[in-house]
């Protein structure tokens, strides 16, 4: 059974930098396409990133040139490279596999104070 963890949230300044890690159990995660979601708090889950099992990569318009979504494949791992933060970037974000809406991690809160 693949489990998600995630890991690195924290409270930062607006124009500060975070970079979140999201560790998968599992097999399977060489040829998954691993994606980050972000929840802003009465708002709907909405998709930040995500990148293949070839490496290709796309990104919401909203974060577009100050985010970064790599993966390194021989840790099982995901990572969300943030910078130029926003108030708005505020938001739980979690890491999904393969667009499966029954699998997601417990999330990790980003604070960006103004």
């Amino acid at each position: 059974q693949v489990q998600l963890v995630e890991s690195g949230g924290g409270l930062v300044e607006a124009g500060g930098f975070l970079r979140l890690s999201c560790a998968a159990s599992g097999t399977i995660f060489r040829t998954a396409t691993m994606a980050w979601y972000r929840q802003a708090p009465g708002k709907q889950r909405d998709l930040v990133a995500f990148i293949t099992g070839g490496g290709g990569t796309n990104y919401a318009n909203s974060v577009m040139g100050r985010f970064t979504i790599s993966r390194d494949n021989a840790k099982n791992t995901v990572y969300l490279q943030m910078s130029s933060l926003k108030p708005e970037d505020t938001a739980v974000y979690y890491c999904n596999m393969n667009f499966d809406n029954s699998l997601w991690g417990q999330g990790t809160q980003v604070t960006v104070s103004s």
